[in-house]
């Protein structure tokens, strides 16, 4: 079904992304007839992890099949291969933004953004929908609101890669990769709920393949790639219910 035309903002580092949490959103998006612009921090034509590029056969964490197929239809599109920069993103131009992630060395360059980090409190401040999945939770833990001097999620329940599942991912690949997916000694899950006023609020479920995703206002995470379906649905209809002036969620 084509609906009316929105815009979606996707900012990726240069290489080390997850193909699936970056291609299912564009894949749900641009099925609706929906415009996508990416960004990366010079403008640079982005590449994901090509290690997760092999597949789940021949690489541990690796894509599936239809992440790989949307991947691969995403990369040549025009939008893709014509990123704008992190700085020239003009918050007011874009319906919603969807924060990527990905566990390789090459994510820093995006997770560590400040220019990209003060787009986000932007798109705070401006009430735009804010999708984030994985990694790319770092992102908005890391935008501190001059005005508050605290993080955009300080007072949002959400959820994100857990523990759980970071540490399942590197006792998957360690003895192949060594610590090529363990971003940072500090969990993902731990950083995020350091910038809580509830730490609480920061929640998941043991079931680690059904899809789980949490919504609050204005913002839609989830935890990893068997979520990104789900994630990126929620967020259209998100999208598409704030784009109507329909009704909120709050923290489902």
């Amino acid at each position: 079904m084509i609906e009316p035309s929105r815009r979606i903002l996707i900012p990726l580092p240069d290489h080390d992304f997850d193909p699936t949490e970056s291609a299912t959103p564009w894949r749900v998006f641009t099925d609706r007839g929906w415009k996508v612009t990416f960004a990366t921090e010079n403008g640079s034509v982005a590449a994901a992890d090509e290690r997760l590029l092999m597949g789940i056969v021949r690489g541990p964490l690796g894509a599936g099949p239809k992440g790989l197929a949307n991947y691969q239809a995403m990369g040549q599109t025009p939008e893709f291969q014509n990123p704008i920069r992190y700085q020239d993103i003009q918050v007011e131009e874009y319906d919603a933004v969807s924060l990527t992630g990905g566990h390789a060395p090459g994510m820093k360059q995006y997770l560590e953004s400040r220019v990209l980090q003060e787009k986000m409190v932007e798109f705070f401040r401006r009430d735009k929908v804010i999708g984030a999945i994985c990694h790319g939770m770092l992102v908005l833990a890391r935008a501190i609101d001059p005005a508050t001097g605290r993080s955009v999620l300080y007072d949002y329940r959400m959820t994100g890669l857990t523990k759980n599942l970071e540490m399942a991912g590197y006792g998957l690949t360690f003895w192949l990769h060594g610590r090529r997916y363990r971003t940072y000694d500090c969990y993902v899950a731990d950083e995020v709920k350091g910038v809580l006023k509830d730490p609480k609020k920061f929640v998941s479920t043991w079931a680690m393949l059904i899809p789980f995703v949490v919504e609050d206002r204005n913002l839609v995470t989830s935890r990893w790639p068997l979520d990104a379906r789900l994630y990126s649905l929620k967020l259209a209809e998100l999208i598409s219910a704030r784009s109507e002036g329909r009704g909120i969620n709050s923290g489902t």
